[in-house]
């Protein structure tokens, strides 16, 4: 992936570098969002969709999480608002494909986020490997012993031995990442790993109830060859948020 390095530096440096690169992710999905969602005959507000992602990207920078609770609610405010001046232009339903926009594309402020708690970057770190190690390690060996689809309706490539593979690979990451950096909790470490590798697939699972919904093969085409940055980053928007609220709830950061 060529935005790798990007990535990383962006991971390194924090402050407004990430706050940038979470922002051009979260604007780019909105846009892919709304594609899919037109193909299914709705017609969501985008313009109050990007003031929505301005708004968490504004809440999250001065505020941190507790600036997503204003964010969100005015968010939600604009969006029917927007319904109720453009009535009928904009239907009930556009209005709530909307709101599913902004809720869903703004799981992404995690990334931001994750950041800026105690150890933020090795954090922040871990759950890029982890994720990477999941999908990666679910693709290989679904490929080479994979039989039993995991679900076949959704995602006719993923298999049940595919599945568990990712979930070994995200726990190994969790391990790994124990011997580098010893001072970390180990049981939650192994924990987070664990419960990275199923969620970063519900992530991906989540993406392609969109698209075959939608009746597409890739979100978009901004990435050559590998599609959008929903189709590149859908296991994040789950997996963000989730070691984000693990940390906070067992106060290891």
């Amino acid at each position: 992936m060529f935005g790798i390095p990007l990535i990383l530096l962006s991971v390194w440096f924090g402050g407004w570098l990430l706050l940038a690169m979470t922002g051009a992710i979260m604007f780019a999905g909105i846009f892919e969002f709304t594609t899919m969602i037109r193909k299914m005959q709705l017609n969501p507000p985008v313009a109050a969709m990007l003031a929505g992602i301005l708004m968490l990207l504004t809440g999250a920078c001065l505020y941190g999480e507790k600036g997503l609770i204003w964010a969100n609610t005015l968010a939600i405010a604009v969006v029917l608002i927007m319904v109720v001046i453009r009535f009928p232009a904009y239907s009930l339903l556009d209005g709530a494909a909307g709101l599913l926009g902004i809720l869903y594309t703004g799981l992404f402020i995690y990334f931001y986020l994750l950041r800026t708690v105690s150890e933020g970057w090795i954090w922040l770190f871990f759950m890029l490997v982890a994720t990477w190690a999941c999908d990666t390690a679910a693709y290989f060996v679904g490929k080479k012993i994979g039989r039993r689809k995991l679900a076949p309706l959704l995602s006719p490539g993923k298999t049940v031995a595919g599945a568990v593979g990712g979930v070994a690979a995200s726990l190994g990451a969790g391990v790994v990442f124990y011997f580098i950096y010893p001072f970390l909790p180990a049981l939650h470490l192994v924990a987070m790993g664990f419960m990275l590798g199923i969620v970063a697939q519900l992530g991906d699972l989540w993406e392609s109830v969109m698209k075959r919904t939608a009746s597409i093969k890739d979100t978009g085409n901004i990435i050559p060859g590998h599609g959008g940055v929903l189709d590149r980053f859908d296991s994040m928007f789950f997996t963000a948020p989730f070691v984000y609220y693990y940390l906070a709830l067992f106060k290891i950061s």
